[in-house]
């Protein structure tokens, strides 16, 4: 799946490629509230065709106008605002106080999207600079502290996976979630020692290794964009991950399970050397608790929950899984019980 930023950048090459002048739109401030954080993207075709967003669509709407009556045909970025004003809030939907900055930059052959795509494409972060004089774009290979920054007269943005998934176990489950955390922005590897589950494998995209879990987990060397979530129902295999990734500065790290699997599990991991604020760590049963029953649903809950602690959002649902009443639940696959 193509993230929202990747279907923007391939639209404007596409719509370069046809004849087409086209608009990039890229967020790079906000004041107060606002709905689309910064970075988002859109483009806009020179008659109105639009991919991304960067509001909730009163905003696309006046740069859908703007486009339209070629008042953007120049050949040098510019800096818009909007919300400044409560009238304009109003005018453009933006929430209570909300204020949106975007640069908008007329795409050319120089603006070297083709290049940023294939940087994209082969799973390396890579840094765009827009210098608003000239015009002139840079490309050079990104770090994972790398974060959007606008001076005013350059316009860094970062692009490709800036955040990983590591999955323990190659079943149905991790298919869901691999092909969901790809469409948002992970770089999503798969470890399965077993053949009978490794061989089948097909996400296009998701890397396979097959070596032990906790030998990955190491040899990844886990940052504070890094996720592991373990999935194989195999204390052998997704202990060994959990492990190395309760000591490593990891954001999330969670498994599947039963509740009384877990405390289970809790237990056999302060047999090792963990302490218990790094066991406290561990989030299972992994997921938001929605009773989530199929794999597919599974997956929702678990990206979910991820989205939530990356974004420093506090759910009740999020934290120490004993905290939480019990829900009676015989289904072995479930996420909570």
């Amino acid at each position: 799946m193509d993230s929202v930023d990747t279907e923007v950048l391939k639209s404007a090459v596409a719509w370069l490629d046809a004849g087409h002048k086209a608009t990039l739109a890229t967020v790079t401030k906000t004041w107060g509230s606002a709905p689309r954080p910064i970075g988002a993207m859109l483009v806009i075709r020179d008659d109105g065709h639009v991919i991304g967003s960067v509001s909730g669509g009163c905003v696309e709407d006046d740069l859908i106008e703007r486009v339209k009556a070629h008042q953007m045909t120049g050949g040098k970025p510019e800096v818009v605002t909007y919300g400044v004003t409560a009238d304009q809030a109003a005018r453009f939907g933006l929430p209570c106080g909300g204020t949106l900055q975007l640069v908008l930059e007329p795409v050319r052959a120089e603006s070297q999207l083709k290049e940023l795509l294939a940087t994209i494409e082969r799973h390396e972060l890579v840094a765009r600079f827009l210098d608003m004089e000239s015009a002139h774009v840079k490309l050079q290979s990104g770090r994972w502290s790398d974060v959007l920054e606008f001076d005013g007269k350059i316009l860094k943005s970062v692009h490709g996976p800036r955040w990983r998934l590591l999955i323990i176990g190659a079943g149905q489950t991790s298919r869901f979630l691999a092909q969901m955390a790809q469409a948002l922005d992970y770089q999503v590897t798969v470890c399965d020692p077993r053949e009978e589950y490794a061989d089948e494998w097909n996400v296009p995209d998701a890397t396979l290794v097959r070596g032990y879990p906790d030998d990955v987990v190491l040899q990844m060397n886990p940052d504070p964009h890094f996720a592991v979530v373990a999935v194989t129902h195999d204390p052998k295999l997704d202990d060994a991950a959990l492990t190395e990734a309760l000591k490593s500065p990891a954001f999330y790290v969670g498994a599947l399970g039963s509740r009384i699997n877990n405390e289970k599990r809790r237990k056999r991991l302060a047999e090792f050397d963990l302490s218990a604020e790094e066991i406290a760590r561990l989030y299972g049963p992994v997921g938001l608790k929605i009773g989530s029953k199929t794999p597919a649903e599974i997956a929702v809950a678990i990206v979910a929950e991820m989205t939530a602690v990356r974004r420093g959002v506090k759910l009740e649902s999020i934290g120490v899984p004993a905290a939480v009443p019990a829900t009676p639940n015989t289904d072995p696959l479930a996420c909570g019980s």
